[in-house]
């Protein structure tokens, strides 16, 4: 899966509004939670980046891009934003 295919799931769960997404559970706590659960996965990413296996990093590195797409998402901000973004920065 690419992280195009992942934040189109994400945009699916949010339209779908099914009660028992994790997605929609945390858009619905809000921002302060979605930043709190990005900085946790964040944490949780570098101390396996500094002491854990190369698949315990991986696994936080998917962490942390799934809570970076819904934080995104929270604050409306698309794939095709960021794409230019990054096309500004070559």
């Amino acid at each position: 899966m690419k992280i195009e295919d992942l934040s189109e799931i994400i945009d699916n769960r949010v339209k779908s509004r099914k009660k028992n997404s994790y997605t929609n559970k945390l858009l619905k706590l809000g921002p302060k939670k979605i930043a709190q659960k990005f900085g946790e996965e964040a944490s949780e990413l570098i101390i396996d980046f500094l002491k854990g296996s190369k698949k315990r990093t991986i696994e936080e590195a998917v962490d942390v891009i799934y809570h970076l797409l819904v934080l995104l998402k929270s604050k409306k901000i698309s794939m095709n934003e960021i794409h230019k973004e990054l096309e500004k920065r070559k």
